[in-house]
């Protein structure tokens, strides 16, 4: 390879290994199997070598995938959390033994670990207390999600062993079973949300969330894998993790010691097969060498331990022929491509289709019509094409060209910038749309109408008795007691199911209305701060996103909505339906215990959000403010509060409560 092609070729598997660790890390969304991308690394890895004059600090190569994001803070880590090198093949683990032996020229001892697929933690505990849990990051520092940790049961809050480090680290795996996995995915499809792809994805996103009592709904656990401290109980890694497990951490049982090489390929051939009964999601085995001593002889390379190294069991892959590629239309409007396929046997059942996620990956791919593709089940909801045959493609195949138009409705498809998925922005006139966000607006979560399927929604709208969800409550008993598969008695139910709708919650609405990007937490935060669906409609974008959870791309979503005459016209059908757009006005005590009170909240809360605290505070006859002066009764003070507002609070001699005592307060009363 001459260099200017080299040059070229090392700046292009940048760009797309950088795209696909952001897709990866950022947000949750893989296009591309974990051995593809290796392979990408590998070449690129390989071209610098052989270039040297090419390498730049900035490399893939050189660093750690990053998971940062800007809604946490961020702290360094005490000690760096470096990636592992991967390896597919017995060769490359005897190559690697080989090495070890090389170095420290007597026979090493490894630990092998089953490696589960989550998001990786790094807990620091001081004197037996958790202090702080942060994430991967870039390896040097992550995000602080030390709020979110605490809720995972299997993570002690406190330690209680004699003799413990007065500060330790433990390093794990944040992980989703897979029954919790599939009641979630089951749940997201119902309320129309994008299903997460896989386990990891789903402990990753939920590990990022805003609020504590929702990733405490979701029952993650936490896996240990590695005890750091400068005064370890032991000299090796193996008997660290066992004492990790006596003070009380998750440390898995299938941990075995090796005292050669040979005994870890047999347990990697082991638990090819058994790893499918676990209920956690497992993608290889872990060999570390067991020394401490001889881990701090064998060193580090630019981002990875030299003893370590990962062994990645491939997922199970088939090929077969791409027949065609479909087009759907979801309830918002995205565009979803799916791959129709020769049937094929996959994992125990037969495959027909596969998701294509979008033209990004189509391109990816270079997909052309009557290709024979890779297909890969991997955790997957539905299997994916991760490859193409091309010794098979001939010169008449024709190359898949994502639509331009929707299929349903012929309006021109929209991709706005910095999201992956086109859509159609017809939603009040495209079939599919109209018919999936009456779905939505009936669902349980929202309006929950009872009564109303799938199946009785389609024959209303052909029909022609519903046009949108506002028609719902214009519809009489005897417009559907002639209906197919209706009946008086259905009937009847159904329209009481309707009329009883009417008492819904006002943020159950926000979220029933089926505004673009907003789910059932975002618009119950919206209720919460416009209170009226009319200080909604007139909110500015500043406004909008002024508020927790909601950034530029919610705002921009919500007024959008709002600045369209028919979806207000929908909005004043249901006002006069007597539909909730509102909030119930809260009974104040206005002898209460707060009356008087100026009160100043700062800070992360576990028990209650901080809009419940200022509803509480006003319940109870006192007055929310927002900086701290000589008026200030009193700061509700949370976790990592700002340290301004202390110091101030401290000159002042305004007295902090936390949540315990500011809620013992209130049932003195």
């Amino acid at each position: 390879m001459k260099q200017s092609e080299a040059k070229e070729r090392i700046e292009k598997l940048r760009k797309e290994i950088e795209n696909h660790n952001n897709r990866y890390y950022i947000l949750n969304q893989p296009v591309i199997s974990d051995f593809e991308f290796d392979l990408l690394l590998n070449e690129l890895e390989t071209l610098e070598k052989k270039f040297p004059q090419y390498i730049s600090p900035d490399s893939p190569t050189l660093r750690v995938g990053n998971d940062i994001t800007r809604e946490f803070e961020q702290y360094e880590h005490s000690y760096p959390m470096m990636s592992l090198g991967n390896t597919y093949s017995e060769e490359d683990l005897r190559a690697f033994d080989a090495r070890i032996q090389k170095t420290i020229e007597e026979q090493a001892g490894y630990v092998c670990e089953l490696k589960f697929d989550g998001a990786s933690i790094s807990i620091t505990y001081n004197n037996g207390i958790l202090t702080r849990a942060v994430t991967r990051g870039d390896g040097i520092k992550g995000d602080d999600v030390t709020l979110n940790v605490k809720t995972i049961k299997s993570v002690p809050l406190r330690i209680s062993a004699e003799n413990i480090p007065s500060e330790f680290v433990v390093r794990g795996e944040i992980v989703m079973p897979r029954d919790v996995f599939d009641r979630l995915n089951e749940e997201r499809i119902r309320t129309e949300l994008t299903p997460f792809a896989n386990p990891r994805n789903a402990a990753s996103g939920t590990l990022k969330l805003l609020d504590p009592r929702m990733v405490s709904s979701r029952s993650l656990d936490c896996l240990i894998y590695f005890l750091l401290s400068d005064e370890l109980p032991h000299n090796n890694h193996f008997d660290n993790l066992k004492k990790a497990s006596d003070w009380g951490f998750s440390v898995p049982d299938s941990i075995r010691f090796c005292k050669d090489i040979e005994e870890v390929i047999s347990f990697v051939k082991y638990w090819d097969s058994k790893r499918k009964n676990l209920p956690y999601d497992t993608d290889g085995i872990v060999v570390k060498v067991n020394s401490l001593e001889m881990q701090e002889k064998l060193g580090y390379t630019a981002k990875s331990p030299r003893w370590a190294i990962a062994y990645k069991y491939k997922a199970e892959e088939v090929t077969t022929r791409l027949l065609s590629v479909a087009f759907q239309i979801g309830r918002t409007g995205n565009v979803t491509p799916v791959a129709n396929l020769e049937p094929v046997l996959l994992s125990g059942s037969t495959v027909k289709r596969a998701t294509l996620h979008n033209e990004e990956q189509i391109a990816l791919l270079d997909l052309h019509i009557n290709d024979m593709v890779f297909v890969e089940k991997g955790g997957e909801i539905i299997p994916k094409i991760v490859g193409v045959d091309h010794s098979f493609r001939n010169d008449s195949s024709r190359k898949v060209e994502f639509i331009l138009n929707c299929p349903e409705c012929g309006t021109p498809l929209i991709k706005n910038d910095g999201e992956a998925n086109h859509f159609c922005p017809n939603y009040l006139h495209c079939p599919p749309q109209i018919k999936g966000r009456i779905e939505h607006f009936i669902s349980r979560k929202a309006m929950n109408i009872e009564g109303l399927g799938e199946e009785t929604i389609d024959l209303l709208y052909s029909e022609n008795l519903i046009r949108n969800f506002s028609d719902l409550y214009d519809l009489e008993e005897e417009q559907l007691v002639p209906l197919q598969r209706m009946g008086e008695k259905s009937a009847s139910n159904i329209i009481k199911s309707i009329k009883r709708s009417s008492e819904t919650p006002y943020n159950r609405v926000l979220f029933a209305l089926g505004i673009r990007h907003v789910g059932e937490t975002v618009a119950k935060t919206i209720a919460e701060r416009f209170i009226t669906i009319e200080s909604l409609i007139n909110a500015t974008p500043g406004e909008l996103t002024d508020v927790r959870e909601i950034g530029p791309k919610i705002a921009a979503s919500i007024v959008t909505y709002f600045s369209d005459n028919e979806n207000l016209e929908i909005i004043e059908r249901l006002r006069q339906a007597g539909i909730k757009l509102k909030n119930e006005a809260k009974k104040i005590n206005k002898g209460g215990k707060l009356q008087g009170k100026s009160i100043v909240i700062s800070g992360v809360f576990q028990i209650h959000s901080r809009e419940e605290y200022k509803e509480l505070i006003e319940m109870n006859g006192g007055k929310n403010a927002s900086s701290v002066s000589g008026n200030t009764s009193f700061i509700l003070s949370g976790e990592n509060m700002g340290q301004s507002k202390k110091e101030r609070a401290m000159d002042l001699g305004v007295p902090l409560f936390n949540e315990l005592e500011f809620l013992n307060m209130l049932s003195e009363e």
